[in-house]
């Protein structure tokens, strides 16, 4: 009875220093990796980063901002835009567009019937707004990104906005294309992705080439 008193006494010392052990090293990477590295890396970011570390923001002009106050949003993410007069962006999936608390796609296959639905209805509506051909609208005119978020089309997406946007901005086709050009992004290093054009960046750059009475 002794030795089996002796023995379980043990047991309940050794899971009761094992346990304070482990607490102690929660308690400890607790304090390292979930506040000291945190602010450490959101210090350097800040130090050595300050525009991304703001979220990449930009102002109405294309210009570079910290100042969420005076920014017409994220170079990074994309955005909703109405009207004729603006190069318009790809579909979104997330939320009811470009919902950054709603980031994702719809989820749905490519044999999907709301899908193959939604993009024949899709082609039409562009090819109808852009004055072409339903065979000339390109896939990203139709289709959203993974995440919903990406504020970029296909150069051939833009190219075909061009006409529609120059009309109701009273801009020639060749100015509006240069803008274009300037905001379009080549392969990475030559080889990685696709080229494609930042529609944030580029509007914003429009709103500059345009007279306001123009709209």
């Amino acid at each position: 009875m002794h030795s089996i008193r002796l023995t379980t006494s043990s047991s309940l010392r050794a899971l009761a220093r094992s346990s304070l052990t482990g607490l102690k090293m929660l308690a400890a990477f607790t304090v390292v990796c979930g506040v000291a590295y945190p602010l450490l890396i959101t210090g350097v970011a800040k130090a050595a980063f300050p525009w991304q570390a703001a979220g990449s923001l930009v102002t109405a002009t294309g210009e570079r901002t910290t100042d969420r106050g005076e920014a017409a949003g994220s170079a990074l993410i994309g955005q909703s835009f109405e009207g004729d007069a603006w190069f318009l962006p790809r579909p979104s999936a997330a939320g009811d567009g470009y919902d950054t608390l709603a980031s994702g796609g719809s989820n749905l296959g490519p044999e999907s019937p709301d899908v193959v639905a939604s993009i024949a209805e899709g082609r039409a509506e562009v090819a109808a707004r852009e004055g072409v051909d339903v065979s000339q609208v390109p896939a990203d005119a139709v289709t959203a990104s993974g995440s919903g978020l990406d504020g970029a089309i296909s150069p051939a997406y833009a190219a075909l906005q061009v006409p529609r946007v120059a009309r109701e901005r009273g801009l020639d086709e060749a100015t509006v294309a240069a803008l274009v050009a300037d905001a379009t992004h080549e392969r990475t290093l030559g080889v990685l992705g696709d080229p494609y054009v930042d529609v944030l960046a580029l509007n914003t750059s429009l709103e500059q080439a345009a007279p306001a009475d123009t709209m």
